[in-house]
């Protein structure tokens, strides 16, 4: 059985050196999960969902970083323009579904109507209830189509999420992460929590289940869900040819570094 580990608290925070052992190790099956999805054509959307603070960025990247972007496309989505505000609600996020050998991440997704549009009052009730109602069906029919989608709630406590604000505040190199609806929603935390409530009794469905994430510590939390998604993939290691490094032509050789002179070269400051 898993250790819970919502009460650990910061000294038992994983190590940096034991992090990135684990870390290469599911890398380097991220990239055998990428040739199989490339080699059997399948489609993969991955949602990332949780609090402000949660740690959905660091996770896709810890995700995305050792692999191609051609087939892991990362999917962030900014306010709605007037003409997808005029479209039906799930069409701009559906235009962004992954075509054979992809693997979609929505970094943020249509269940941003659960969340802070009903919590900030972005939509109306009836509008929100419809999605909790419909969503479910839409759920089903992506998976009935054949796409595997994967679900994931990051899931950070008042006192973490406290912490990570508070560290964005102080410094510059992070206060890009704060957006207008950041600092609100320490305020709204119940309100939030209702909201997640609702969503999970409403979509955590037999078809299309959430995966709950445990994030005060980030590297854990990283590790623990890539681990989970590989989990839920059944895909196996592709057979490859073994690579050789060609010798270099000698034809046409000529003194290729010469004809670089006298040209703007960076100033190698360091």
């Amino acid at each position: 059985m898993a250790k819970d580990r919502s009460n650990d608290n910061a000294d038992s925070k994983m190590g940096r050196k034991e992090y990135e052992k684990e870390l290469r190790k599911v890398q380097v099956e991220l990239c055998r999960l990428q040739d199989w999805v490339k080699h059997e054509g399948k489609r993969i959307v991955v949602v990332f969902e949780g609090r402000d603070g949660a740690g959905k960025g660091g996770i896709i990247k810890a995700i995305t970083e050792r692999v191609s972007p051609r087939v892991f496309r990362v999917v962030a989505l900014p306010a709605p323009s007037d003409r997808e505000k005029s479209q039906m609600y799930m069409q701009r996020y559906l235009e962004r579904f992954p075509a054979a050998g992809e693997i979609v991440i929505f970094d943020r997704s249509w269940y941003n109507r659960a969340g802070v549009e009903h919590v900030m009052d972005f939509c109306g009730k009836e509008e929100y209830r419809r999605f909790l109602q419909l969503c479910p069906e839409i759920e089903t029919y992506i998976v009935t189509s054949g796409i595997i989608l994967i679900k994931f709630w990051l899931e950070v406590s008042n006192e973490e999420q406290e912490r990570r604000f508070k560290a964005r505040i102080d410094d510059p190199l992070r206060q890009w992460k704060l957006s207008p609806i950041d600092l609100p929603s320490r305020i709204r935390w119940y309100d939030y929590s209702r909201a997640r409530d609702k969503m999970l009794e409403a979509t955590d469905t037999k078809v299309s289940p959430w995966h709950i994430v445990r994030s005060d510590d980030k590297k854990r939390a990283r590790l623990n869900c890539i681990s989970h998604l590989l989990g839920l993939i059944p895909y196996k290691a592709i057979s490859k040819k073994k690579l050789k490094l060609p010798m270099r032509s000698k034809k046409g050789a000529y003194d290729d570094e010469s004809t670089l002179k006298g040209r703007r070269f960076v100033a190698e400051k360091f």
